[in-house]
C-alpha cells in the first residue's frame, strides 16, 4: 500500500502538512464565525452554560491559530448579541467575567495575538457593557494596536441593525454638515465604508460559517454577507468545531475560486 504521507508522522505533523497543502491554493481574506451551540453542548455533557462558553473560547483559540497559519488576514466572530442581555443574569455575569479575563489573556505579550501579529477590534454597542469589561477591552485592544499582520474582530455586544443604523446616521450627519446639503452624498458605498468592520480595516467577507445546525444569520454581518460571500451552516456545536469541519469549507472555497478563474 502506498501512503500519501509518511506513516511515521504524528498528528501535529500531519496537520502542519495539511495546512501547507491548503495554503498553496486560494485562501480567503476574511472568514466569519457565528459561534453557536455552546449552551447546548454544555447541556449534552451535563455541565453549566458557562462551561460551554469556556470550551467555546478554547475552540476559538484553536481555529484562530489555524486561520493565522493559513494566512487568512481577517477573522470575525460573534461573541455576544445585544439581545443576549435578556439571558439569565447569572449567565450574563459569567460571560462578562469570561470576556474580561480571556480578551486580555490572548492579547498579552507572547500570547496568541502577539505571536501572529493580530490586531484586536471589539465591535458593537460597548456602552452597554459593564465598566470593568470596557476597561479590559480598552486594555486588550491597546496591547495589540501595533500589530498589523492580521485582524480579529470580536463582535460584542453586537447587532447588524445597530451597526447599520450607526453607519447611516454618520453618513447623513456628514452630508448635513456640508455647506450645501446634497443627498447624493448618501450612497451605498459611503454607508459600507462607515460600518464597524470597514472602519476597523476588514476586507470584504469571503466565508460565513454558523455552527450548531441553525440556518439563519441572526443579526450577524447582514450587510457584509453579499452575493460573493460563501455561507455555510454546519451541524457541529461550536466547542466541537475543529479542523476537519473547517477543511471541507476551505476546499469548497478553493474549488469555486478555481472555477471562477477558469471562466
Amino acid at each position: 500500500m502506498t501512503w500519501p504521507w509518511d506513516p511515521g508522522l504524528d498528528s501535529a505533523q500531519l496537520v502542519i502538512l495539511l495546512l501547507h497543502v491548503l495554503s498553496a491554493g486560494p485562501i480567503p481574506r476574511h472568514v466569519a464565525f457565528e459561534m453557536d451551540g455552546n449552551r447546548r453542548f454544555a447541556r449534552l455533557t451535563g455541565r453549566r452554560a458557562v462551561d460551554g462558553h469556556s470550551d467555546g473560547f478554547h475552540t476559538l483559540k484553536q481555529i484562530l491559530e489555524t486561520c493565522m497559519r493559513l494566512n487568512i488576514h481577517c477573522v470575525t466572530v460573534y461573541a455576544f448579541a445585544i439581545e443576549n442581555f435578556n439571558r439569565p443574569p447569572d449567565e450574563v455575569d459569567a460571560l462578562m467575567k469570561l470576556a474580561e479575563e480571556r480578551l486580555v489573556e490572548i492579547a498579552q505579550n507572547g500570547a496568541l495575538l502577539s505571536r501572529y501579529g493580530v490586531r484586536l477590534n471589539v465591535l458593537g454597542h460597548r456602552k452597554l457593557l459593564p465598566v470593568h469589561v470596557q476597561v479590559a477591552i480598552d486594555k486588550a485592544e491597546g496591547m495589540t494596536r501595533q500589530n498589523n499582520r492580521a485582524i480579529l474582530n470580536v463582535c460584542a455586544p453586537y447587532a447588524s441593525r445597530h451597526e447599520m443604523t450607526l453607519a447611516v446616521q454618520t453618513v447623513v450627519q456628514q452630508a448635513l454638515d456640508k455647506e450645501n446639503f446634497d443627498s447624493s452624498l448618501i450612497t451605498e458605498q459611503i454607508i459600507e465604508e462607515n460600518l464597524m468592520t470597514s472602519l476597523g480595516g476588514s476586507p470584504p467577507l469571503d466565508i460565513f460559517i454558523r455552527t450548531s445546525g441553525v440556518k439563519r444569520l441572526s443579526g450577524f454581518l447582514q450587510w457584509q454577507c453579499c452575493e460573493n460571500t460563501q455561507i455555510h451552516m454546519v451541524n457541529t456545536y461550536w466547542p466541537d468545531f475543529g479542523l476537519w469541519d473547517f477543511v471541507p469549507i476551505l476546499l469548497d472555497y478553493q474549488r469555486k475560486m478555481w472555477a471562477q478563474s477558469s471562466n
